[in-house]
């Protein structure tokens, strides 16, 4: 039975742990761009943008889908790297677990 709360006792500490980093990832943040820095898009570890930057160069009303493209490709690798910073830091405390739900 002491096994039982040894591991209990862990399996607390590292939900605390996991709870602390993901406030701590709300405050980090990536940095993506596209078209050679045309769009640039800074996402936090909650996934949320933070900021999207548009040169003014790449904005052409007779050219409208490639700023969208632009737009989606810089969000998406934004995502895609807060994703993976988000990982790394999981991957810290749970020694590379996957833990559905974090």
């Amino acid at each position: 039975m002491q096994n039982f709360n040894t591991i209990m006792k862990q399996a607390k500490k590292m939900q605390e742990k996991m709870a602390k980093l993901q406030q701590e990832l709300e405050t980090k943040t990536v940095e993506a761009q596209a078209g050679g820095g045309m769009v640039s898009v800074v996402v936090n570890g909650k996934y949320e943008i933070v900021s999207l930057k548009i040169e003014k160069d790449v904005v052409n009303p007779e050219d409208i889908e490639m700023l969208q493209d632009l737009i989606a490709a810089a969000v998406n690798e934004g995502i895609r790297k807060a994703q993976e910073m988000s990982a790394s830091e999981m991957g810290k405390i749970t020694g590379g677990l996957n833990i559905p739900g974090f």
